[in-house]
């Protein structure tokens, strides 16, 4: 069987690498191809890829091109981990909401329309390639941010697709350290949408612990998601992105006095290929697991599993809403906890309260209106997007946002 990694030459790669060579070696994949834009990248990365898994004791073989066609013909699963425009938009991303008084983030606000709007053309392109050429039936899974937005996209034009995002494995194994137990013992209801999602239960040994948990540990989630234990009273632990709403003007502040995020990954892959460069290397380095996207391949292999075998195991991915929650559209899509079989059905049993509804409607809004102007593109459709979203919401915000959007990354958007 053969996997195909859009994005092959990230630095994010070795990770993926090492948790097929851990993790993979009964799925019958015997071939790996790395498909990037850059051949430098791929020539340092590839064979590292390579090393990776054989020191595994995984016999897949590696190869890495540019040619996106040969990269996907005959594959069975395509991974999306391409970043359009780089590190460098990602910084741009960052910065213009901010001089707005805006939280600037990628997979938010005005800065995750930005990288929508540049990003989803390019995956909706790479998909028709998969559609003519990859094996029948062949899966695409996205962990091209912003996850759920870019799953809608290939959802509505009829591709085989679904999102993954790490957030769920995060809190997974966290539950389970604070708890005592193995991963493996417990279950998670995850709910809401990309980035603006909630842990409604822990199941373990046939009852819901999260109650419990937060009474003993409240204190110690609250430190790590970064918001008070007043934001989750109802019992339901918001992700650290739920700081972006419940503290926007304390974030605003922190990212006004310091290095962004971008601009702080870019000094982490300046160190990660210096290491890379090492042919001796046949692990992931430390350094990587500050690069962000831990457990990643933990979570990519374990769903490439289910989608191969149809085993029926929970994973947390972002699929149709179909009905599950009633106050969004069918056709959004969702981040839950899901059985993976022959259909990928919602399986998460506590769901979401009034106070987190009405963000989720709104947001989900949001990204309908975002999806249309990355596919249909115009500066009207960027203002309506930006316009609904809770973290705008204000017309000369909206409109200023737009401009910004539009002339910082102008290169990406051909409406432009």
């Amino acid at each position: 069987m053969k996997v195909a990694v859009i994005g092959g030459g990230s630095t994010y790669t070795p990770e993926l690498a090492d948790g097929i060579g851990r993790q993979a070696a009964d799925l019958g994949i015997d071939e790996i191809v790395l498909v990037d834009l850059d051949k430098a990248k791929l020539d340092v990365i590839g064979p590292l890829a390579g090393r990776i898994l054989r020191r595994h004791g995984h016999t897949a073989r590696v190869e890495w091109t540019t040619d996106l066609d040969k990269g996907v013909d005959g594959a069975s699963i395509v991974l999306l981990q391409l970043r359009v425009g780089g590190q460098r938009a990602r910084v741009e991303d960052e910065a213009f909401p901010v001089e707005c008084g805006c939280v600037g983030q990628e997979t938010t606000g005005a800065g995750g329309l930005a990288k929508a709007l540049r990003t989803i053309p390019v995956v909706l392109d790479i998909a028709e390639r998969v559609r003519r050429r990859a094996a029948p039936g062949a899966w695409i899974v996205d962990f091209t941010n912003p996850v759920g937005m870019v799953t809608r996209a290939l959802l509505d034009q009829g591709h085989r697709a679904v999102g993954l995002c790490n957030v769920a494995i995060g809190f997974h194994r966290r539950f389970a350290s604070l708890l005592g137990c193995a991963p493996e013992e417990m279950g998670l209801d995850h709910v809401g949408l990309n980035h603006l999602t909630w842990e409604t239960a822990v199941r373990l040994g046939g009852r819901d612990v999260l109650p419990d948990l937060l009474e003993r540990k409240g204190a110690v989630v609250a430190e790590e998601v970064e918001l008070p234990v007043e934001t989750f009273a109802d019992g339901r632990v918001p992700s650290y992105y739920l700081r972006y709403y419940y503290a926007h003007d304390e974030e605003v502040e922190r990212l006004r006095s310091g290095p962004s995020r971008g601009e702080a990954v870019i000094g982490i892959e300046s160190e990660l290929w210096k290491l890379y460069a090492d042919e001796t290397l046949d692990r992931k380095p430390d350094l990587l697991s500050q690069r962000g996207g831990a457990y990643y391949s933990e979570a990519a292999v374990a769903l490439m599993r289910s989608l191969i075998t149809e085993d029926g195991a929970v994973h947390a991915v972002n699929i149709r809403n179909r009905g599950y929650l009633p106050y969004l559209p069918d056709e959004s899509v969702i981040e839950v906890s899901a059985r993976v079989g022959t259909e990928i059905v919602p399986a998460a049993e506590r769901l979401l309260g009034p106070r987190q509804r009405g963000l989720v409607a709104a947001v989900g809004a949001y990204e309908e209106l975002g999806v249309e102007a990355a596919v249909r593109g115009g500066e009207r459709r960027v203002y309506e997007a930006l316009l609904a979203h809770p973290l705008v919401g204000q017309h000369a915000l909206a409109d200023g946002l737009t401009r910004r959007l539009i002339a910082t990354g102008r290169d990406h958007l051909p409406w432009a």
